[in-house]
C-alpha cells in the first residue's frame, strides 16, 4: 500500500516574502526625504527675511545702499543700534509699548479667567448666546469697529491717551481669552472641585487652590498671543493717538519711512530691537507654551 509524503517546495520557488515589504520601506523613507526637504525650504523662505533685518542692522550706510546683496556684513558695526535709539521718542514709544502691553495682557488674563470659569463651570440663563457672541466677535475684522471704537472713545473723552487704547485692547483680546481658557477649564475634572468642597474649601478657595494652578499652562500660552497682538498692533493706536507722545514701537519703525527717504540700517536695528522682548519671552516660557496647546487641545 502507497504511503502518500508530503512533497517539499524547493527554495528556488518560495515567493520572495521580503521584497514588497523593502519596497515600501524604500517609498517611505524616499517620501519622508521629500517631504521634510519641502518643509525646510518652506522653512528657510519664512526665515530669509528674520536673517535679512539682523544682517542689515549690522551693516555700515555704505554696504546696505550697494545694489550687490551682501549675505554677511563686511565691517560689522553698532552704529545703526545708536542711532535708532537717539531717535525723536524711541524711549517714549518703547515705554508706551510696554504699558499698554503689560496692562492690558494682564487685566484682560483677570476677567478672561473669571469669564471662561463662569461658562465652562456654571449654567446660566443666555450662557449659550453668551457663547455665540463670543465667537460671532472673533469673526470681525478689526477694521470694521475702528469707526465705532473711535466715537464712543471721543465721546468718552479717551482719546489721545493710552488708557483709551488700553480699554481698546482689552475689549479686542478678551473674547479670544474666554474662549480658549474655557477650553481648558473644561479639561479639569469636576470631581476636584466637588472633592475640594467636601474637605471644607469654600468656592473661591477651590477656584484659585484647585482649578488656577492646572489650567497655568493655559493662562500662559492665552497671555502670550495677547502680548504679541497688543505689542505689534498697529491700526488702532494710529487711528486713536495722534500725539507724539502716545504711540509706540510699531507706529515709530513706521515714521522712519519719511519723504527725505528711509535710514534702512536704524531702520532694521529698530525692528530689531522691537522683536527682542517677543523672542525673550518665547524663550522664558516655551516649555509652558507647549503643554498649554496640547492641553487645550483635547476638549473644547
Amino acid at each position: 500500500m502507497a504511503v502518500l509524503t508530503p512533497t517539499r517546495h524547493r527554495a528556488d520557488n518560495a515567493p520572495a516574502v521580503g521584497a514588497p515589504r523593502n519596497k515600501q520601506s524604500v517609498a517611505r523613507r524616499t517620501a519622508t526625504w521629500g517631504w521634510n526637504t519641502i518643509g525646510l525650504l518652506i522653512a528657510l523662505i519664512f526665515v530669509f527675511p528674520i536673517y535679512w533685518m539682523v544682517n542689515t542692522s549690522f551693516k555700515s550706510a555704505n554696504e546696505y545702499q550697494t545694489f550687490t546683496p551682501n549675505f554677511l556684513p563686511t565691517h560689522p558695526t553698532l552704529d545703526n543700534f545708536t542711532s535708532a535709539t537717539h531717535v525723536l521718542n524711541f524711549w517714549d514709544d518703547l515705554r508706551n509699548s510696554l504699558v499698554l502691553t503689560t496692562f492690558s495682557v494682564a487685566v484682560s488674563m483677570v476677567i478672561g479667567f473669571l469669564g471662561a470659569l463662569a461658562v465652562a463651570r456654571f449654567r446660566f440663563y443666555g450662557r449659550r448666546s453668551f457663547i455665540f457672541v463670543i465667537m460671532i466677535v472673533q469673526m470681525l475684522p478689526l477694521a470694521v469697529m475702528i469707526v465705532p471704537m473711535y466715537r464712543v472713545l471721543a465721546l468718552a473723552g479717551m482719546t489721545d491717551s493710552l488708557t483709551g487704547c488700553i480699554v481698546i485692547y482689552i475689549g479686542l483680546i478678551l473674547p479670544y481669552t474666554v474662549w480658549t481658557l474655557r477650553g481648558f477649564i473644561v479639561n479639569v475634572p469636576k470631581e476636584l472641585d466637588e472633592a475640594a468642597l467636601v474637605d471644607g474649601c469654600s468656592r473661591w478657595q477651590t477656584f484659585y487652590r484647585i482649578i488656577l494652578p492646572l489650567v497655568g499652562p493655559g493662562l500662559v500660552a492665552t497671555s502670550v498671543y495677547g502680548f504679541i497682538q497688543i505689542w505689534n498692533e498697529w491700526i488702532v493706536i494710529s487711528t486713536l493717538n495722534h500725539a507724539n507722545d502716545k504711540k509706540n514701537l510699531m507706529i515709530w519703525l513706521t515714521d522712519q519711512t519719511t519723504l527725505r527717504g528711509t535710514a534702512w540700517g536704524p531702520l532694521m536695528a529698530g525692528a530689531v530691537i522691537t522683536s527682542v522682548p517677543v523672542v525673550l519671552l518665547f524663550l522664558a516660557i516655551q516649555k509652558n507654551i507647549a503643554t498649554g496647546l496640547t492641553a487645550g487641545a483635547v476638549k473644547g
